[in-house]
C-alpha cells in the first residue's frame, strides 16, 4: 500500500495492495494497524455508500462542530472526487485538491477533519463509499457552494445534476467564522 501527499499536505491519495490472478483481484479497503502506519490515526464510526448517476455533483458538505474526517473509495463506476480546506489559519485555506477515483484504479483519498468535501460522477453510474471519524449530525450539517467562483474548482462535468440543497449553498466567503473550524498544526513527519 502506499500513501501520497496532494498538494494539501494532509490530505493523502492511497493506492492499497491488489492481488489479481484470472478469478478476479482481493484487496484490503481498510485495515486499521496499516492506516495508522500511514499517519492516519482516525477511528472511523460510521460507513456510507451512495449510488448515483452520470453528471451527479454532491457537494461540498462539511460537518461543524461534530466535524468528520473521510476515507472515500469508488466500488463501481468512476468519480472526480474533491476537497476543499476550511480550517481557519490553514496555509491552504480555500485550497482544493482532486483526484479521479474508480472502481478500477481502486484508489482512496483521505480527507482529515476541517475539510469540505464533494464529488462529481464521470461514468454512467457510480457506487461511492466513505468511511466516517464521526456519526452524521443533522443540525451540524453545512455546505459550501459547488461553483464558488473564489474557489475556481475545476469540475469535470459542465451541466452537473444538483440537490436543491446544494444549489443553495453559500459561498466559503459567506460562511460565518463561528461555522468554520480551525486550523491546529500538527509537526508530523509523515511515514511514507
Amino acid at each position: 500500500m502506499e500513501a501520497t501527499q496532494t498538494k494539501i499536505p494532509d490530505v493523502l491519495i492511497i493506492e492499497p495492495d491488489v492481488y489479481k490472478d484470472q478469478r478476479g483481484f482481493f484487496m484490503e479497503t481498510y485495515n486499521e494497524k496499516r492506516y495508522h502506519e500511514l499517519g492516519i490515526d482516525v477511528r472511523f464510526v460510521q460507513d456510507n455508500l451512495s449510488f448515483s448517476i452520470q453528471n451527479t455533483l454532491r457537494g461540498l458538505h462539511y460537518q461543524y462542530p461534530n466535524a468528520q474526517a473521510k476515507l472515500v473509495s469508488v466500488i463501481h463506476g468512476e468519480v472526480f472526487d474533491v476537497v476543499v480546506d476550511i480550517r481557519q489559519g490553514s496555509p491552504t485555506f480555500g485550497k482544493w485538491t482532486g483526484a479521479r477515483l474508480s472502481g478500477d484504479n481502486k484508489r482512496q483519498l483521505f480527507a482529515p477533519v476541517g475539510f469540505a468535501h464533494g464529488y462529481c460522477v464521470l461514468s454512467e453510474t457510480a457506487i461511492f463509499q466513505y468511511k466516517c471519524s464521526n456519526f452524521y449530525s443533522p443540525k451540524d450539517e453545512k455546505g459550501i457552494l459547488w461553483n464558488d467562483p473564489d474557489l475556481n474548482i475545476t469540475w469535470l462535468v459542465t451541466s452537473p445534476l444538483l440537490s436543491d440543497k446544494d444549489k443553495e449553498n453559500p459561498s466559503l466567503s459567506n460562511v460565518t467564522q463561528e461555522s468554520l473550524p480551525a486550523y491546529e498544526h500538527q509537526v508530523q513527519s509523515p511515514p511514507y
